[in-house]
């Protein structure tokens, strides 16, 4: 009789072994958590931020935005938005947000203005000391009513360089490949330290004027990502970006992923030298 109970406890052991063994199995083939949460991922997340791909394809220029985590509570956001109106000019130049991490979820709240709120979610499916991996969620509230809801998959890299003081001063654009944009090769810009520049042309005798007919001209850079505002007389105001690659003494070097007209994506470059 002990010898038919043995036989029957190796049988229920073996069962159980091969039951809690699948259960594992399928615990793992669905668990998709990230590799750092809470503690970590606070740690992970200092630094800054700009969007390299949306919903797997890369990133157009005008697109960007970056995002700097100055703790795990705090943080600044900057973007320059194409489709602003009058009404909501959707540009926010290193704006304070506050910063809230639970698990793998990081929350960040913003005023930019008196009627608007922005709450921003990222569920973080990856980040290293190179890139971060999101889902995206941005609300926007014009007086506590919802007015948009943007989800997407976005993909973040790194920038190790911020280039909002080698800007200032003036440049001259040496080369121009790809389309051209409202910055041609006939120009000069001066960045100054208030967040406005200067736009100059060389008109027929040669000699370097400032472009006057604009109401106002602002720019921001924040790391890698330049964003700048214009607007003339009587037009409706236009924006440009790029992404500077380089800052190397009096050499600046800029590049952009545009749309063609056609939906292809350009590369465009832009050389400058710096005059002093």
């Amino acid at each position: 009789m002990m010898h038919l109970n043995m036989k029957n406890l190796k049988l229920w052991m073996m069962a159980a072994v091969l039951i809690c063994g699948a259960t594992v199995l399928t615990a793992c083939s669905n668990d998709d958590r990230p590799a750092v949460s809470g503690k970590k991922l606070a740690e992970k997340i200092i630094g800054k931020w700009m969007i390299a791909d949306i919903d797997g394809k890369p990133a157009l220029t005008n697109d960007k935005s970056v995002v700097t985590f100055l703790s795990d509570s705090k943080a600044t956001f900057s973007s320059s938005r194409s489709d602003f109106t009058e009404s909501t000019v959707k540009w926010q130049s290193h704006v304070a947000y506050d910063a809230e991490i639970s698990g793998n979820k990081i929350t960040l709240t913003g005023l930019p203005n008196e009627a608007v709120r922005i709450v921003q979610t990222y569920h973080v499916t990856a980040i290293d000391d190179a890139q971060m991996i999101a889902k995206f969620n941005l609300t926007r509230y014009h007086h506590d009513e919802v007015i948009a809801d943007t989800k997407q998959h976005i993909r973040y890299t790194k920038v190790a360089t911020d280039y909002s003081e080698a800007i200032i001063g003036l440049w001259e654009c040496t080369e121009l490949t790809g389309i051209e944009t409202f910055n041609d090769a006939n120009a000069r810009l001066e960045f100054m330290a208030d967040g406005t520049y200067k736009f100059y042309r060389k008109n027929d005798a040669g000699d370097w004027e400032s472009v006057t007919t604009r109401e106002f001209q602002k720019y921001f850079v924040d790391g890698q990502l330049l964003s700048t505002r214009w607007k003339n007389h009587g037009e409706n105001e236009l924006r440009e970006w790029w992404e500077i690659d380089s800052i190397d003494g009096d050499k600046m070097v800029w590049s952009a992923l545009r749309q063609s007209d056609n939906d292809n994506t350009v590369q465009q470059v832009m050389k400058w030298k710096k005059v002093e």
